[in-house]
């Protein structure tokens, strides 16, 4: 099993005086502290992102960019650190062992470069992601050699014709005796022509259904290269340096031996994946509105405008306030989603589609914001602003694919009658390790992840949190009185959602079904960031438990589902505000991790 590079080496500790520490906080400590660990090796290895003599800088890596390929220094960095252990279980040699971890790790990528998280892992993290899941012992042994030797793998279930509908694909895997013959194209893959191997979602029957479409794991090397081309490569706006290319087989056999889970599964298969990789690969993301933050704040601390600095005219330091809660409040929702997967796995199906959502949504409209604060700025492609520049243009590739916004929205509809029926008012709240980013895991249940439920242990508590809510100062007040307009948003919700017609239930639903599906994300982002302020309240972080923040995060929530609440006491704003410069001066992260940088 591999080691952990970060951990080889380190200094001891002095172990501090007083009562021995529990298990259960030894747990704790141990899972905090190599995370802490690999995050701080992997971001001193990345090193200063401003200095020119850095293979890794800025500059080389918009360099890369311009030419359409990922950076080189990048990529070797990765694989020096055989990064794709982070996408393979404890148990088959890798590091994975939770999602929060891996959040944490791959946000250190896209902080410097969507491109490369994108490009060099979390493609094969989504193949393997099915495999992890149903695949047989033999397959997940095969796959983790695979990845842990450097290989990459690319997930196949995009077909230009049918866009997010997967279940329409018309690629076929043909049944015959001893396996299946590949027929037809899977377009706009990423890796296609480097991969060593591929996850097909196919046709393996031509009934109507949900059971007409299977998954197959396929090696580059089990195939007739008479019988099966990589098609040229798509040229893209944003991740330019990602090789997306796509799939031509034709009347192409592999043996039985590559079929992942049971004949007809595939449909079952990726939505129970998709839990995992849509509760994941947003929360990474954020890495990079942290940079963008930065960059513009870093422009208005600098930059003299009318005597003054930028940062001292009221508008542009609230947009950076805002946007640094917009930070929060993503990181929160994808906090509660990745942390669902081990805690609450028969619930994440809507978590995780919640997450998906909202979180690229926010981060593609905050970036948006910022660019105005920078001006003509905005528009330059290289130097001191080319990397918000790239980031504006990386960010929103997110939100497309087989696992779009309007598929999670699809996702998310169909369960709010079944969810305003059964859970809303009357469920059991989640535990409160939910909401505590440090706090240890067990490994994660592939197993056990649910299509869909009748619970909602998150909403339960922001509902439970009503009676419990400290009003010692206006800030506390002022979080009392947002949740109390949140929990009138929830019977709102519930009313709206238990008068759904069945035909607004289904993929054919109207545009107000997919509004009320927005409005249940923007929901479940308060209660979060309610349940992470109400933790960290325990905890030793002063600005997370401080309501000050909160109720900022709360009041935006409020406006962004169209409500006038009252404004904010003055001090949050300027809380807000003095952790923004903190966290800028000392180059700490703006998540909830205030994660040390480098430079």
């Amino acid at each position: 099993m591999l080691s952990d590079p970060a951990i080889q080496g380190l200094p001891g500790k002095v172990v501090p005086t007083g009562p021995a520490p529990t298990p259960g906080l030894l747990a704790d400590m141990a899972q905090e502290e190599a995370a802490q660990r690999r995050v701080a090796d992997l971001e001193k290895r990345f090193g200063d992102p401003e200095d020119p003599a850095n293979p890794l800088s800025a500059a080389h890596i918009l360099a890369a960019d311009e030419a359409g390929e990922l950076s080189p220094a990048g990529e070797q960095l990765l694989d020096d650190l055989v990064f794709n252990a982070e996408f393979v279980p404890t148990a088959l040699g890798g590091r994975l062992d939770r999602l929060d971890t891996l959040v944490r790790m791959m946000r250190q990528v896209f902080r410097r470069d969507v491109a490369l998280g994108l490009g060099y892992g979390i493609t094969s993290f989504m193949a393997a992601a099915n495999v992890w899941t149903a695949g047989s012992d033999q397959q997940r042994r095969r796959l983790a050699d695979l990845l842990l030797d450097g290989q990459k793998i690319s997930v196949a279930y995009h077909e230009l014709p049918h866009g997010n509908d997967f279940v329409r694909n018309e690629f076929r895997a043909d049944p015959v005796p001893g396996g299946y013959r590949l027929q037809g194209r899977k377009e706009v893959i990423n890796n296609a022509a480097s991969a060593a191997a591929f996850s097909l979602f196919s046709r393996t029957s031509e009934n109507p259904g949900s059971r007409s479409h299977s998954v197959l794991l396929v090696e580059r090397d089990q195939l007739d290269l008479e019988r099966f081309s990589v098609l040229p490569r798509y040229h893209a706006v944003g991740v330019r340096g990602c090789r997306l290319s796509g799939l031509d087989f034709a009347d192409c056999p592999v043996p039985e031996s590559t079929r992942v889970g049971a004949v007809g599964q595939g449909v079952e298969l990726a939505l129970r994946s998709f839990q995992i990789t849509r509760s994941a690969i947003p929360g990474m993301a954020i890495g990079a509105l942290d940079t963008s933050l930065r960059t513009v704040v870093r422009f208005a601390v600098g930059r003299q405008l009318y005597r003054r600095t930028v940062m001292e005219i009221p508008h542009a330091s609230a947009t950076l306030s805002g946007a640094f809660l917009d930070l929060l409040i993503c990181d929160s929702l994808a906090l509660v989603g990745t942390r669902a997967v081990h805690l609450l796995p028969d619930e994440t199906s809507v978590y995780a589609a919640a997450v998906k959502y909202l979180v690229p949504k926010m981060l593609t409209d905050t970036m948006y914001d910022l660019s105005i604060v920078l001006g003509a700025r905005f528009y330059v492609r290289e130097g001191e602003f080319g990397l918000f520049q790239k980031h504006v243009r990386d960010l929103p590739v997110l939100s497309l694919g087989h696992a779009g916004s309007a598929a999670c929205q699809a996702t998310i509809i169909p369960q709010l009658s079944r969810l305003a029926r059964r859970a809303w008012f009357t469920g059991d709240e989640a535990p409160q390790a939910l909401f505590r980013p440090r706090e240890a895991l067990s490994g994660i249940p592939f197993d056990k992840l649910a299509l869909a439920s009748g619970r909602d242990s998150l909403s339960a508590s922001l509902v439970a949190a009503v009676d419990d809510l400290p009003s010692g100062s206006p800030e506390e007040l002022a979080v009392q009185a947002l949740v109390m307009r949140m929990l009138d948003q929830l019977r709102q919700l519930q009313e709206d959602s238990l008068s759904l017609s069945p035909l607004d239930r289904t993929a054919l639903a109207s545009p107000s079904s997919f509004a009320l599906a927005d409005r249940y994300a923007v929901f479940l982002a308060a209660a979060a960031v309610l349940g992470v302020w109400r933790a960290a309240r325990d905890g030793g972080d002063s600005f997370l438990a401080d309501p000050a923040w909160a109720a900022a995060a709360l009041h935006r929530l409020a406006r962004r589902l169209g409500q006038r609440p009252a404004d904010l006491p003055p001090a949050c704003e300027g809380r807000v505000h003095e952790e923004v410069l903190r966290r800028f001066h000392e180059r700490r992260s703006y998540d909830l991790y205030d994660t040390p940088l480098a430079g």
